[in-house]
């Protein structure tokens, strides 16, 4: 007899294979319950929270390129954490990966200096505030998919519902530290302010990163990562097709290599273990070892030819040899 043993992702699946649907529960799928979604809401809260509080405080600080730059690295940072963390197979770390990571942030670069207007801020501030955020946002993803495998096992809108009242009942005496210690004055909105704030937050924030972590348990975290860099470009196609601005060439210039980059991480993560850079580089390694290797020549082999029979004589009546 033999005894195999499945990983246990493979044997829920077959388990589940073998069940009849009527008899399948969230019980036996491994649905989070309620309390386990709040224990990692509660702290996934405070790192999300920090991660948009370093990216508005960059944009206050520093110029909008320069923070689209820098937040860009946050593809950098998961690649490496990641790598570190791994939640599945598709966060091995190969050298096309790290391209794809690189062609981004050029991307980025270029498409954001196509933009840029005069100088201004303080910018060292800004940049370490960029940073912080590409980093947090980073930890955020790799951890929590490190800690919910599967996208069945985490009910989505409940995890974000718990984080935005965690988000409201913590921290909302920071209006009062702030308010008092002079650093930001508090001041009720208008209307319409308030308006703009609650489209934003469903539209701007709940639907989006409902889809943004959703597209991350489907694919990879590098691919929700890069996905987020494609905001740039497309927002700025938004603005030429509404007539609204108009660009140089090196904005087109550099949302090519945005766009390539984000469908090569694509090809990538659904070939796990295809690393066609490392590939093309053992290829051409081997080639130029080839072409540097010493070849004998003819007069070398003649010179290497034994004058001396290797085989032993046969020994006579004697026992001698000849």
């Amino acid at each position: 007899m033999e005894v195999r043993e499945l990983p246990h992702s493979q044997a829920l699946e077959a388990k589940l294979s073998r069940m009849s649907p009527a008899t399948t529960s969230l019980r036996i799928m491994g649905k989070l319950g309620v309390s386990s979604v709040a224990k990692i809401s509660f702290f996934f809260c405070f790192v999300w929270f920090l991660a948009n509080l370093a990216y508005q405080e960059a944009l206050t600080d520093t110029q909008v390129a320069i923070v689209n730059i820098l937040s860009s690295t946050s593809g950098l940072f998961t690649l490496i954490l990641a790598a570190i963390f791994p939640s599945n197979s598709s966060d091995r770390f190969t050298l096309s990966k790290l391209l794809a990571v690189i062609l981004s942030i050029v991307g980025v670069a270029v498409v954001s200096i196509s933009g840029m207007d005069s100088p201004g801020g303080k910018g060292t501030i800004g940049s370490l505030w960029s940073l912080l955020g590409a980093l947090l946002y980073a930890v955020y993803i790799v951890m929590l998919k490190r800690k919910v495998d599967r996208e069945e096992r985490l009910d989505i809108p409940m995890f974000f519902g718990f984080v935005g009242l965690f988000n409201l009942l913590l921290l909302w005496p920071g209006f009062v530290l702030l308010h008092y210690s002079g650093l930001e004055a508090f001041e009720m909105p208008s209307w319409l302010v308030i308006s703009y704030i609650v489209i934003n937050g469903l539209i701007g924030t709940v639907l989006s990163e409902f889809l943004w972590l959703w597209g991350c348990f489907l694919t990879s975290s590098l691919m929700g990562t890069l996905a987020l860099s494609l905001t740039i470009p497309l927002s700025i196609i938004t603005d030429i097709c509404m007539k609204k601005a108009s660009f140089s060439w090196l904005f087109f210039a550099g949302a090519v290599p945005v766009f390539l980059s984000f469908f090569l991480a694509a090809l990538l993560c659904h070939y796990n273990n295809w690393d066609p850079a490392m590939v093309a580089l053992r290829r051409v390694f081997s080639f130029f070892c080839r072409k540097h290797r010493t070849h004998r020549l003819t007069e070398d082999s003649e010179q290497c030819e034994s004058l001396i029979s290797m085989q032993s004589s046969a020994p006579d009546k004697k026992g001698f040899c000849s």
